[in-house]
């Protein structure tokens, strides 16, 4: 896999910083309000499992699946519901975890998903923003990193499945998406 990475971006230290920086920020917005985290799968489950252990109040986490990406690197522009939560999210403070804010296109059509549910506060925690690939605003709460448009891997983001357990984020070759 290390093959395959044009360049490192991010390193497990400087993500690790970044992970702890967040969470504090979290604590001060919401503790002491039980919040519900969502992990959306699969990118962000290292970045929530290494948040949440920062997090020193209650909290519940729970997991949805979705996506507006199919099987290449662009948006098709529908949001797709894989994996549904199974937590009643009424009168609850929500918080979306996402490794990446890319197009938006997913985010803006998942926040009033949730806000329909009856969540009495919808915020969005990102790894990582591409704001110059936004074709849909949405503003996150607490980021990470704002990066460049490039095919950014590892940490929990992929490509076709593969590079997740990178520990670093890395720039992924031109040659291995433009096949």
């Amino acid at each position: 896999m290390k093959k395959d990475i044009a360049k490192i971006l991010l390193t497990r230290e400087e993500i690790g910083e970044k992970v702890k920086d967040l969470a504090n920020q979290i604590k001060g917005a919401y503790e002491g309000k039980n919040p519900l985290i969502l992990c959306i799968l699969k990118g962000s489950l290292i970045f929530t499992a290494d948040l949440v252990r920062e997090l020193d109040f209650p909290c519940t986490i729970d997991f949805m699946q979705v996506s507006s990406y199919g099987a290449g690197a662009e948006t098709t522009g529908e949001l797709r519901i894989k994996k549904d939560m199974d937590t009643d999210i009424r009168g609850r403070s929500v918080i979306i975890v996402e490794d990446i804010l890319d197009s938006g296109i997913t985010l803006s059509n998942l926040i009033p998903e949730l806000e329909s549910r009856g969540a009495e506060s919808v915020a969005v925690c990102v790894l990582l923003n591409k704001p110059e690939r936004r074709r849909v605003e949405v503003k996150p709460n607490f980021v990470g990193f704002d990066i460049e448009n490039e095919f950014a891997v590892g940490y929990g983001l992929d490509y076709n499945e593969k590079y997740r357990n990178l520990p670093y984020v890395g720039v992924l070759k031109r040659e291995i998406y433009e096949k």
